[in-house]
This record gives structure tokens, sequence and C-alpha cells, in this order.
């Protein structure tokens, strides 16, 4: 008899996956309708290509249920506003999304609800802090599938929780430990928050602090461990900090009180799933799948996906 498969959580940041599909994939791909599924299609490949290479036990797709959470905009009002297209009624803020891939979105949510894989948000929250609460409470393996090097503070080789980066596309991708964070930046996944801090990133709206680049960061993190230890030491004219930096650290003050809670990802948002276990491909599950392929001329996609699971739950 085989042994069983070790267990193994698929976190998947699935906004980044579909953007990276739609991109991916001409938008000459259309459904019988006309309707565009050049997303559809390749998210579908995307996610059978990770059950296929990573043999995931169990999987959960992550939502964005909140993109732009006004917790994080009432810290740092530049967050994410240069991405804002417009505020509707009652103030929540609509992303600038390509309108061929805002019609595709809720094809990708029905899609996945025919498979029964689960897709989970939290009201308030971004899709990075519903994986990070998911990795939090992981009692196996887990794999971060995403594109965004925010979610590399999560890493933790103790609990075996690492980021598959799509950075360089889905044939090039890059499995992010601490080794990796280390060879990449010169300092430790737990650091990797502040790090972010100090650097910035403006495709987050995030300043940084003025000067300080991910050499200096890196070297200042080393040196005093924490962002709380290098601003205390700043603040008492530790000799190890020059003046230059010493300035440039008061100057940024404000920011510097309000960032940390914005970059990190949280690790206690109110998720809730019935089950992450893969689903099995029944004849029920079959059934479904083969009517939306055909309604949405998902074809090959939808075969392969189908294949990939089946092959993951027999194994």
């Amino acid at each position: 008899m085989p042994a069983p498969r070790s267990e193994k959580l698929l976190l998947l940041d699935s906004a980044s996956l579909y953007f990276r599909a739609f991109y991916g994939v001409p938008d000459s791909v259309k459904a019988p309708d006309g309707t565009p599924i050049n997303a559809v299609r390749g998210f579908l490949d995307i996610i059978a290509k990770l059950v296929a290479a990573y043999a995931p036990t169990d999987l959960i797709a992550c939502w964005d249920d909140d993109w732009r959470p006004q917790w994080r905009v009432d810290l740092i009002p530049t967050y994410k506003a240069h991405r804002v297209a417009r505020i509707v009624e009652g103030g929540s803020d609509i992303e600038e999304v390509p309108e061929a891939l805002t019609a595709q979105v809720p094809l990708i949510r029905e899609t996945l609800d025919a498979l029964g894989l689960p897709i989970v948000g939290a009201p308030g929250f971004e899709a990075d802090d519903v994986i990070g609460t998911f990795a939090a409470r992981a009692d196996m393996p887990v794999d971060v599938i995403t594109g965004d090097r925010d979610l590399f503070q999560l890493v933790d080789d103790d609990r075996a929780v690492r980021v598959v980066y799509t950075a360089r596309g889905m044939s090039n991708l890059d499995v992010i430990t601490d080794t990796a964070i280390r060879d990449r930046y010169g300092i430790g996944a737990a650091q990797y928050a502040d790090f972010a801090t100090l650097r910035g990133d403006p495709s987050d709206g995030l300043p940084g602090v003025s000067g300080i680049g991910e050499k200096s960061a890196a070297t200042l993190l080393n040196a005093y461990g924490s962002l709380a230890a290098i601003i205390a030491a700043a603040a008492q004219d530790d000799p190890g900090i020059t003046p230059r930096i010493r300035a440039k650290i008061g100057a940024a003050h404000d920011y510097l009180q309000a960032a940390p809670a914005v970059v990190r990802v949280a690790d206690s948002a109110p998720v809730a799933v019935a089950s992450t276990r893969l689903p099995v491909m029944d004849a029920a599950t079959r059934a479904r799948a083969a009517e939306i392929a055909e309604r949405l001329g998902l074809g090959t996609s939808m075969t392969r996906l189908v294949d990939a699971l089946a092959a993951a739950t027999a194994a």
C-alpha cells in the first residue's frame, strides 16, 4: 500500500495570478458569445500547473474583499492612492482595472465554485491578510503563490512556509526561503517587513525613508536587528548611525510611526472555510466543469485543471 502523501497547503494570491493570466494570454481568446476569457483560461492553466508541480493536498484561492482597506489609508493616505480609478457612493475605492478583466472576475469565481475550490476573503482586509492568517494557522507546510514581494515577510523555514514567486513568469518560478531572502537582500525573513518599511514601495504608495535604499536598510537591520531598535538608536545619537542617516530617520518620524502597521501582513483576519482539501473530481463535479467549459469555451484549460486535480486527489 503506498505511503500517504505529505500534506501541503497552497495559498493563491488570486488577483496577482489573474492579472498575470490576463496579460499573459491574448485578448483574442473569447467565449462563444464573444466575452473575453483570456484571464479565466490563463488562471485555470496556472492552477493546473501549480497543482501538478507542488503536489498540494489543500488549496485556497485568497481574495481581495477590500483591496485598499480604510484602516491602512487612515495610517498612510497615499497607500495605493495612484491605483484608485474612482470613488463610488459610500466612499468605496474602485481599483483601476482593465474593463475586459473586470468582466472576467465573476467568471473566475464561478469556475472555481463549480470545481469546489474554496474562495476566501475577509471584509476590510486584503488577500495578503487572508494569506497571512491562513499561513499563521496552518498545521502543515505552506506554499504562498504570488507576484507580490510584500509576502516575503511570511517566509518561515522552521514552519515550512515558503513563497513561490511568479515575477519572472510561470516558467521561471522562484521558491523563496529564508536563505533566498538572505541571498537577495542580506536580511532574514523575519526582518523583511521592517526592511520594506524603510525602503518603501512606490507601487503601493509607500514613500519609505528618503535616502535609505535596500543596501542601507539591510546594513541598519543587520546592525540593530529591528526597525524599533534603529529608531531608538537614532534618537539616542548612537555613534553607529551617521548624522545624515539620523537626520533622515528623524525627518521620517511620522511615516515610521504609521507605516509598520500598513506594511505588516495581518495574521488575524476574520476568515473561515469549511474545508481546504482539494476537491475530488467525481461525476457531479466533472459534469459541472464540462457545462461551464462548454458555455465559456474553456476547452483544454478546464481539462488540464480537472486532470491535475484528479491526479492529485488519487495520489
